[in-house]
């Protein structure tokens, strides 16, 4: 009798995860319960650099901006970038985005830090829906003409940091609450 009981409960979890996938609302979802993991400030981003430590950043390549002008990257040299490769259907690029655009908000007015959220999808009107529907107040481009070597990655997201020297002074794949004073500090200290 058992056994049955458990066929039952399994049958059902698999209905509820299909149904989520399907009606596409399992990415939104999964998003909102990994921001809500992140807003324990249990992960947060290590600022000491593990791979690709003093490394050259390549200014080379350009993206699309929202009014659907070519955007280049060499026009961030001698700044302070923070760089973010997403996408709209990534749950743990969803998740960091509300603390993304939180300490975009306490920083933005830093003369010489500039923020690039690049949009990895292929419909980049999906992209900007969500950022609009967010509210989110940061600044996305589209990846319309590809990444160059230095924004190459093995997952999204990625966020990376480069210094006005134009060396990479932080590298992360994977989510990570941005918004903490730690991060805030290492980001205003370049």
């Amino acid at each position: 009798m058992n056994w049955r009981k458990e066929i039952k409960s399994w049958g059902i979890m698999l209905l509820v995860f299909g149904a989520l996938y399907f009606t596409g609302l399992i990415t939104p979802i999964m998003g909102g319960i990994q921001s809500m993991v992140l807003s324990t400030g249990l992960i947060k981003p290590k600022v000491t650099l593990e791979n690709k430590e003093k490394q050259a950043f390549e200014y080379a390549g350009q993206f699309l901006d929202t009014n659907g002008d070519r955007l280049g990257l060499s026009q961030y040299k001698g700044k302070t970038i923070f760089i973010n490769l997403w996408a709209t259907w990534c749950p743990p690029c969803r998740a960091e985005m509300p603390h993304i655009s939180e300490l975009y908000d306490k920083v933005k007015g830093k003369e010489d830090l500039e923020f690039l959220m690049i949009a990895l999808d292929e419909d980049f009107n999906k992209s900007i829906k969500l950022v609009k529907e967010k509210n989110y107040s940061f600044p996305i481009v589209h990846a319309a003409y590809g990444l160059n070597p230095s924004l190459q990655s093995q997952a999204i997201p990625t966020t990376l940091v480069v210094s006005p020297e134009g060396e990479i002074v932080f590298y992360q794949e994977g989510m990570s609450n941005f918004n903490n004073q730690e991060f805030q500090d290492f980001l205003l200290s370049l």
